[in-house]
């Protein structure tokens, strides 16, 4: 991509290569008064992301995992995080690689889901965008083993939740994900609309 012409990137130096790259950059960054700074910035690219909530209109239940997240850990928080389902795209289309990521971590098989919109997760930081998908709860589902795969660290437990405790445990601060708070919000708002699921 060529730089904008308020932007020249001076230098790009890679800290880390690992699960993803980690770059320390030092740009010039022409402000909106005109004149140019000079600013440093890091940024973490791990690829791009999708999530999905699935949610059952007869039993009033979306589909949560909680499994274990170091980060959370490391800032001292719990670390078995309630989450929807999601993946890295690595190439993929979002819902080709939702669908797999559901046989996956839960044993869903899910034939049909609508694309809702991308998140920038945080832009400050990331160059990760979330797409975030709708299942489409008529389309029937068989049930797997799911639980993740061992060989890649997986350990991931499958809940059931009615929609409403959901919605509390956000409020008891249960749920702190981000991507799950916005896909139980959509989903909580949809439902006020007369005719939407």
């Amino acid at each position: 991509m060529a730089d904008p012409d308020f932007l020249k990137i001076v230098d790009a130096e890679v800290l880390a290569n690992e699960w993803g790259k980690l770059t320390r950059y030092r740009i010039e960054y022409r402000r909106r008064d005109g004149t140019w700074q000079e600013q440093v910035r890091e940024a973490y690219d791990r690829g791009n992301g999708v999530t999905c909530l699935l949610y059952n209109p007869e039993t009033g239940c979306v589909l949560l995992t909680r499994q274990f997240r170091l980060p959370v850990w490391l800032n001292d928080k719990d670390p078995l995080v309630i989450e929807a389902p999601a993946g890295m795209l690595d190439g993929a289309h979002p819902e080709d690689r939702m669908r797999a990521e559901l046989v996956e971590e839960t044993g869903f098989e899910i034939s049909r889901l609508d694309h809702l919109f991308d998140v920038l997760m945080s832009p400050g930081a990331l160059t990760e965008y979330l797409s975030f998908l709708r299942h489409i709860p008529s389309e029937g589902s068989g049930r797997g083993r799911g639980g993740g795969h061992e060989h890649e660290g997986e350990d991931i437990e499958v809940l059931h939740v009615p929609l409403d405790d959901a919605l509390r445990m956000i409020r008891s601060g249960e749920i702190c994900d981000a991507k799950t708070i916005i896909l139980l919000q959509e989903l909580a708002l949809r439902k006020m609309v007369p005719g939407q699921t």
